[in-house]
């Protein structure tokens, strides 16, 4: 009796595994949603008001750091804006 239960307890456990594993498969085949030039534009622009914003913050100069951090904001709204126009693409 105790044997049948174990069986049945590794046999639930492959078949939990089992869908588990096709799950992750199907969603790695998705593959990800492209990108249009504004995404590609608005992180880049983000990153480098980033970039200046720190190089600002050791430097001390508070020019540079205002001057990333809008560079950094104009970037999150570009790429907000490549979000809400792959939604409208797409017909979400």
């Amino acid at each position: 009796m105790q044997r049948k239960k174990i069986e049945f307890t590794q046999l639930a456990v492959v078949i939990a595994l089992t869908f588990c594993t096709v799950g992750v498969y199907a969603q790695k085949n998705q593959g990800p949603a492209q990108m249009n030039i504004d995404h590609v534009d608005g992180r880049a622009g983000e990153a480098e008001g980033k970039a200046k914003e720190a190089t600002g913050v050791i430097l001390d100069d508070k020019n540079m750091q205002t001057e990333g951090n809008v560079q950094k904001n104009a970037g999150k709204a570009q790429k907000g804006y490549g979000d809400l126009k792959q939604d409208i693409e797409q017909g979400k």
